[in-house]
């Protein structure tokens, strides 16, 4: 999803649901910065993330150690969100920061030693597939409550689903609404009109596929797949300040400025497996560069000591000042992240793949990593799987390794040989003073290799809307990915497959070649992990024979708290900080 999704990945969506994801990798105390100290994430450790039993799924949720109750949490961070309708909902800090508010069927249980299990959220368990795969049911739990003591009904688990299909959801993820038998032809539920796909008897509803999903319970614990009332439905308004079944409510919301959380009184943890809730308040500010939330930690003055991040790391500017110092390293949380971060090229405007190719060789991975902060912030990437993630094959066609300075000649001489010597780019990028840097090193090291450079600044949250228009002008744009759920399906068919091309979608490369097509569907259906494995990485090594990435980076976070925030520990399940685990110490 968008510049980060979820953090994990299995062999393909017909086996059995046995999930990896990376490790965490907590900081250390020792504070040296000697290179032993630094994240490797080609080394970094898998994770089993199991599917739990229905006893696994039953609330409250475990008690942290030593928490307490009390206390606002604030937040820094440099932009607000551009979705809260969970249909609308693919970029990870959007997802991150509505677990406290957001419920779905399915979800993920973190235990004290940053373990991870999925299991029922609102759901009994996670889930009873039939029929292979094509049929699956979740029963829901007795006393979950909306934020206005209303009950969860089934026509609200119903309409969550079938909403999904309405013509103004167009940002989030389409898994289900391609999956669901029927749904090709189905326009959503403000007609009055049913889908038969979707079967509700008592508490238990039904789901029939047009096709085998052993993966599907991990597919419904997308934050894009949250529980939405169908009587608090305000179709586009909603996304503005959707309603809450979870342990915190919205309070209050200025629109790029701040919003505020309390307590949700109709929440009762005895449902929630998942969530324990120990501040009383949440207020998100918004507004705030690295460097300024960085220097503000460091300070820890004030109200910043209950501070954290979900988006903001430590700036690459006081990289070094951090993380050697074992004080200041303490309040820092370091995960080896499996997203890859990398700029897809608009294949349908550069249509030349020498052209592609030059990008590619011209890249100035060093110079971007240096600006990034570091071996301590990225590892350079050759390849759009990460080397956390099973199926990851350990290629470089165009020398990010061998020559991660670029290589300007080769890059020339591709150019010359497509007769495309001065051919123009125009290139999107994020809003932000370290995105600017790296912008500038980009165009300089692509006009050395014989382009012309339009660079054009968007403003972070609405970036991914724009460059997920089909007309959008751009060439080549900033974007990133990991899997969506335990699967290589959910990293290559939204990026890559031709069937995912359209507004709203995530093939932010328009790549739709007949090959990568009919690679992702074999690979998708092959049942052996071992194989399917091989099957995704060649998958991945197909795509960038065609150039249509610039693969950059895969990431080492490096999240920065105030003193009196306690328990900071990574989700892997939803790819953040875990908000409703920490606490504010007395």
């Amino acid at each position: 999803m968008s510049f980060s999704r979820r953090n994990f990945l299995i062999a393909t969506g017909v086996v059995t649901a046995s999930t990896t994801v990376l490790s965490a990798c907590g900081s250390s105390d020792s504070g040296s910065g000697s290179s032993n100290d630094v994240p490797s994430v080609a080394k970094a450790k898998t994770q089993n993330i199991p599917v739990g039993t229905k006893a696994d799924s039953v609330g409250p949720a475990p008690e942290v150690t030593g928490a307490v109750k009390g206390g606002t949490v604030y937040g820094l961070d440099q932009f607000d969100m551009d979705h809260l309708d969970p249909a609308q909902i693919y970029v990870s800090t959007e997802g991150a920061i509505t677990v406290p508010i957001m419920r779905g069927l399915t979800g993920y249980k973190i235990d004290e030693k940053g373990g991870c299990t999925l299991v029922g959220d609102a759901a009994t368990d996670p889930g009873t597939m039939k029929n292979g795969g094509k049929t699956w049911s979740f029963t829901i739990k007795d006393g979950i409550k909306w934020e206005d003591g209303s009950d969860l009904s089934m026509d609200d688990v119903r309409h969550t689903f079938e909403r999904l299909f309405a013509s103004f959801i167009t940002e989030g993820p389409r898994y289900v609404q391609q999956w669901l038998v029927g749904g090709d032809k189905y326009k959503g539920p403000y007609s009055g009109k049913t889908l038969s796909s979707i079967e509700v008897s008592g508490k238990t509803i039904t789901f029939h596929l047009n096709e085998a999903r052993a993966d599907f319970n991990y597919t419904l614990a997308m934050r894009g797949y949250s529980l939405v009332p169908k009587k608090q439905d305000t179709q586009e308004k909603y996304d503005k300040q959707p309603f809450s079944c979870g342990p915190y409510r919205i309070q209050s919301r200025s629109v790029g400025k701040s919003m505020t959380y309390v307590r949700n009184e109709h929440w009762d943890p005895k449902t929630d497996p998942i969530r324990n809730a120990y501040p009383d308040k949440f207020l998100f500010q918004f507004g705030f560069q690295n460097i300024a939330s960085t220097d503000r930690y460091i300070a820890d003055k004030g109200n910043d000591q209950y501070a954290i991040s979900i988006f903001n790391e430590v700036a690459p500017e006081r990289t070094a000042q951090v993380l050697t110092n074992a004080t200041l390293k303490k309040r820092v949380l370091t995960q080896v992240d499996p997203v890859t971060y990398y700029w897809p090229i608009n294949t349908t405007r550069i249509t030349d793949v020498k052209v592609r190719q030059a990008i590619n060789y011209a890249w100035p991975h060093q110079q971007l990593q240096t600006i990034r902060g570091g071996r301590a912030t990225s590892e350079i990437a050759s390849t759009i799987f990460s080397p956390v993630t099973p199926g990851y094959s350990n290629f470089d066609l165009y020398g990010a390794d061998t020559k991660p300075a670029g290589d300007p000649a080769k890059a020339k001489a591709l150019l010359k040989e497509a007769g495309k010597v001065g051919q123009k780019l125009v290139i999107a990028y994020q809003q932000s003073d370290n995105s600017v840097k790296q912008a500038v090193a980009i165009k300089n090291a692509l006009e050395a290799a014989g382009f012309q450079v339009v660079n054009q600044q968007i403003d972070k949250s609405t970036f991914y809307t724009q460059i997920g228009k089909i007309d959008n002008g751009f060439d080549l744009m900033a974007a990133g990915w990991s899997p969506d759920w335990p699967n290589g399906y959910s990293v290559f068919f939204p990026c890559w497959s031709g069937k995912n091309v359209g507004d709203g979608r995530s093939n932010y490369a328009q790549l739709n070649d007949s090959g990568v097509n009919k690679a992702i569907d074999a690979a998708a259906k092959i049942s052996d992990a071992t194989a399917a494995n091989k099957a995704w990485g060649a998958v991945d090594r197909q795509i960038m024979e065609l150039a249509a990435t610039v693969p950059d980076y895969h990431a080492i976070r490096n999240w920065m708290h105030g003193s009196k925030i306690d328990n900071v520990i990574y989700d892997a399940g939803n790819t953040c900080i875990a908000l409703c685990k920490l606490y504010v110490a007395k």
